[in-house]
């Protein structure tokens, strides 16, 4: 249903934001291609804004004549307008568009009549800056009169705020593209948010009305907030869904602010700045939280701001460990557990390092521990590569609930998703394929059904693996076994009455944490170094998920009669066109 919802409304959306795309003919030559989206992304929520508030204006009007003595009038307007924003500028696209001649002293009057929110909304568009290029290029009024055209109308009335969301999604990518950046890392794919937000609400109970609160620490243009209330809505419409989110790429987080004004909702959970150093939402807890933040990205501008997070230990966000300073993804996920709500679940976009990487005490084997210890690792779900736009590579949904039910606790859920994807007509950047209804479906039912070593689907076509494991499966001691020195004779050295450890003989073993250390250690290691012993000072607890071996399947080598075979072929082929070659030559 999501997906069919998702092709109509994109198709439809995708046109209407060619036609905006379109105003970048008139831009040509005093703006470069890549500063098209300068332009024209803040014009888009402008003229949003206006077409919205349009059917209310001379009521606005009327109230801010009376009112405007008032200490506080903010309540009369946004009353009279119907949002959560208002403008009280005489000036309209139609009266802008009248008088040509005045048209920068017009449209800025009408911009200032915008609220405080809206103000906030242009100013991370950096738009004063904007509109002096376009004077001074004579593009203002063109460019104001195109948007003012039948074909560029935005009121609710044609477009939905679900739809406006997909209209500045595909706007963004258009820039993003146009400007040499990755569109992948301002949004997620559609497909793969619905995904998430089945998985999260699969065993949610609506039955009664309330309220549920969604956060994403990385939202981008707010398209994953958006879903999440779409589909709790779906479930019962009369929810009050509350959503909350933070961004630190002024255009993208004015898109979102803008889309929660239309939307309805409060302009004020809307929050920018660096989720990692910058935390806007300290003391908050979620019930839902979703998020795609970046992987693969390094966390050096806030590392002083992280590490002295870090100092405070469990009062802070960091507590259990810091990742290498390469890839800060774990730290979201720490950040994610920080403000779960103990019935909160989570769904988190990563790339396979915070899987495996680091060895036992390292930071990230330290966050893997304290996330499985605590036992809040619901299901991590490997999808297929060539997912997303701007990566092919492998992509993994975590999901970390802190009130999993009896039948899930002390155990994680494995599910193989790599073979259940279909593959588009026309690729988007990296994106070759796409989590379709029957894919969504398979994995979810997966996912719900909670069965060990389960096929879902097709093995010879689209298909996902579903694996159930305890969580000390995952854990194992590092030891460290030392060597004694020996002397010319070939004799332990002795200090003490006890031998000496020659540190260029020293080794590790992992051993589960099923086994016993000393059992293990006497028959794997003593067999074959009887004067071997455990520094048991040096003992460290690690945790690592390596989901490509728990889902490896052995492929038979192909037969040694059919790789002749096959050679011979290859070597006749060769000879023959040699052949040919040399005669032609003669």
């Amino acid at each position: 249903m999501a997906n069919d919802r998702f092709t109509v409304v994109g198709t439809n959306i995708a046109e209407k934001a060619s036609m905006i795309w379109n105003v970048a003919d008139m831009l040509r030559g005093p703006f470069k291609p890549h500063e098209y989206g300068l332009v024209i992304l803040p014009m888009t929520v402008v003229k949003r804004f206006h077409d919205c508030l349009l059917p209310t204006h001379d009521a606005v009007l009327k109230e801010y004549e009376s009112k405007k003595n008032f200490a506080v009038i903010e309540g009369f307007l946004t009353k009279a307008s119907g949002y959560q924003f208002y403008n009280t500028s005489k000036y309209t696209f139609d009266l802008l568009c009248a008088d040509p001649d005045n048209i920068e002293a017009n449209f800025r009057d009408y911009l200032a009549g915008f609220s405080a929110n809206v103000q906030d909304v242009l100013a991370k568009f950096d738009f004063d800056a904007i509109i002096r290029r376009m004077v001074e290029s004579n593009t203002l009024y063109l460019v104001i009169k195109e948007f003012n055209s039948q074909k560029g109308y935005l009121g609710p009335d044609k477009i939905s705020a679900v739809d406006c969301g997909y209209m500045f999604e595909d706007l963004v990518k258009r820039f993003s593209e146009s400007f040499g950046e990755e569109a992948g890392a301002h949004f997620t794919s559609r497909d793969i948010i619905y995904l998430m937000t089945d998985i999260l609400l699969s065993d949610a109970d609506f039955s009664r009305n309330g309220t549920v609160t969604v956060y994403d620490m990385a939202m981008g243009t707010s398209q994953m907030l958006s879903c999440m209330e779409e589909r709790i809505h779906d479930l019962n419409s009369e929810m009050d869904v509350t959503c909350f989110g933070q961004e630190f790429n002024p255009s993208t987080f004015a898109i979102a602010k803008a889309d929660m004004m239309i939307r309805g909702g409060d302009p004020n959970n809307m929050r920018y700045g660096d989720t990692l150093s910058e935390d806007q939402f300290s003391g908050y807890q979620f019930q839902y939280i979703i998020s795609n933040p970046p992987f693969g990205i390094d966390w050096k501008r806030e590392q002083k701001a992280v590490e002295a997070e870090a100092q405070k230990g469990e009062l802070g966000r960091f507590a259990p460990g810091l990742p290498k300073i390469s890839d800060g993804q774990q730290l979201f996920v720490l950040n994610g557990l920080s403000k779960l709500a103990q019935n909160g679940k989570m769904a988190i976009i990563q790339n396979g390092s915070p899987l495996f990487s680091g060895d036992a005490g390292s930071g990230p084997s330290e966050i893997r521990r304290y996330i499985l210890e605590n036992d809040w690792l619901d299901a991590i779900i490997q999808l297929s590569t060539d997912m997303f736009m701007n990566t092919g590579i492998s992509t993994y949904i975590w999901v970390l609930n802190k009130n999993k039910p009896a039948y899930r606790a002390g155990k994680v859920q494995l599910i193989d998703a790599s073979h259940c994807g279909e593959q588009r007509r026309k690729s988007i950047g990296f994106k070759r394929y796409d989590v379709t209804d029957l894919c969504r479906e398979l994995i979810v039912k997966a996912y719900g059904e909670f069965r060990n070593d389960e096929i879902y689907g097709d093995k010879n076509g689209v298909y996902c693996h579903s694996k159930i494991f305890d969580n000390e499966e995952f854990g194992y001691s590092k030891i460290v076994v030392e060597r004694p020195e020996l002397d010319e004779d070939g004799k332990p050295v002795l200090k003490k009455g006890k031998p000496v450890a020659d540190s260029s003989r020293r080794d590790t073993e992992n051993v589960p944490l099923r086994e016993d250390i000393n059992e293990y250690f006497a028959r794997e290691v003593l067999p074959y170094a009887p004067d071997a012993w455990i520094d048991n000072k040096k003992t460290k607890v690690g945790y690592e998920i390596p989901m490509t071996r728990y889902f490896y399947e052995y492929q038979a080598p192909e037969k040694v009669e059919d790789i002749m075979a096959r050679l011979s072929g290859i070597e006749a082929d060769i000879h023959s066109s040699l052949s040919a070659l040399f005669d032609k030559g003669n």
